[in-house]
């Protein structure tokens, strides 16, 4: 009998040294806002990773490990059913973080001075993983067509350069939600090829995908993208286990994975921590029904929150998400530039949400907003927001 799990339970998170919950006064400058922004959910790890957890914490004995084969034939099945991508386990590597690994293979596959291109409105620590390496930022912004952002590859190729060594791809794209479809990242990944600029695929979000949106890999696309290619992933977003600090990096070229794991062997990165290990192959082993009803309960959220968006915000433009549980909410016609809107959503709303203009370029004016909570956490927020622009 398939287990049914309870996404509309309220689980307290103040007290836990919570980001989203504890961290208010630091971040919005006061407790009194209801928090709907950093992309983390509000729903409690599923049963079968904190069981994992537990049973290995019973041993009491917490040295050097290493990751034991099942751990790697968990995320290669997990790749095979969810993602329909055959990998082998010398493509697996590890990273305590997306980012990290991201920033370490900034440094690894360029050099200081080199150029990097971002597509912004985009994730805004690869703004910091470029910047803070020294590399050269390139901005190839989106495009936003008919509600949907597309890649502006004219864009693309009238800035690079001979010395243009890579590109950052957010795939699904946060915070629009996109699925890049086949087509789209076809002629992307011929353009790296072609102007010899690697490929870092950020697929954190991969597993949150709605209906017919299906995430190809960058790497699966074919035998040359897999070579000019490294693809990161974590079960962090999906399984609310982001403080296990635990993610994949995915590289088929073999040389490129010996660089990758001599840079990570040089900062002795590469053992991860016990629970991480416990919790990520609990995940890709077990996960499939509950990611299954989650999606479910998500796509109600979305749907509740751009019905009364229609009824009671008219006139807030809503990107419809393809993936992720980060909607991308247009606010420009209330005419209040970035740091008005911030002001006005947190002292007159009371809500907490990310500001558009820290995405980077074509964010001003557009305020992300977390619908992994429970639908009355939701409407609470939402009714704020409409009772604060209403009036």
């Amino acid at each position: 009998m398939t287990k049914k799990y309870n996404f509309d339970e309220i689980v307290p998170r103040e007290g836990t040294n919570c980001i989203k919950y504890d961290g208010r006064e630091w971040i919005f400058k006061t407790n009194d806002v209801l928090p709907l922004w950093v992309a983390d959910t509000d729903f409690r790890t599923p049963d079968f990773i904190t069981e994992a957890i537990r049973k290995r914490a019973e041993h009491e004995i917490f040295g050097y490990t290493f990751k034991p084969e099942s751990y790697f034939e968990a995320v290669i099945g997990w790749m095979k059913r969810r993602h329909n991508w055959e990998i082998k386990k010398e493509w697996i590597s590890f990273s305590p973080g997306v980012v990290a690994g991201l920033t370490l293979a900034i440094e690894t596959f360029s050099k200081p001075g080199d150029g990097v291109v971002v597509q912004p409105p985009v994730y805004f620590p690869f703004f910091d993983s470029v910047k803070g390496t020294k590399r050269k930022m390139i901005e190839n912004p989106l495009k936003l067509q008919n509600g949907r952002y597309t890649f502006d590859f004219d864009d693309l190729k009238s800035k690079i350069d001979k010395n243009t060594k890579l590109l950052l791809l957010c795939n699904p794209q946060n915070p629009g939600g996109m699925v890049w479809t086949r087509e789209e990242l076809e002629e992307l990944a011929s353009i790296c090829f072609e102007n010899d600029i690697m490929v870092i695929s950020d697929e954190i979000h991969s597993d949150l995908t709605y209906h017919q949106n299906h995430h190809i890999p960058f790497a699966s696309l074919s035998e040359q993208a897999a070579n000019n290619s490294i693809v990161c992933m974590a079960p962090s977003k999906t399984f609310n286990v982001a403080g296990l600090a635990s993610s994949l990096i995915i590289i088929p070229s073999k040389i490129k994975m010996a660089r990758y794991e001599r840079a990570l062997s040089v900062g002795h990165l590469g053992m991860g921590n016990i629970f991480g290990s416990v919790a990520l192959e609990a995940a890709y082993s077990n996960g499939d029904n509950w990611l299954d009803q989650l999606l479910d309960y998500l796509w109600n959220n979305y749907i509740f929150l751009e019905n009364f968006i229609k009824k009671h915000l008219p006139k807030v433009k809503v990107m419809k998400p393809e993936a992720t549980y980060l909607v991308w909410l247009d606010f420009r016609k209330f005419g209040m530039n970035d740091e008005e809107l911030m002001k006005f959503t947190i002292e007159k709303a009371r809500v907490g949400l990310n500001n558009g203009g820290r995405f980077g370029t074509g964010g001003d004016g557009w305020l992300r907003l977390n619908i992994g909570c429970p639908q009355s956490v939701l409407k609470e927020g939402l009714e704020r927001l409409a009772k604060a622009f209403n009036n």
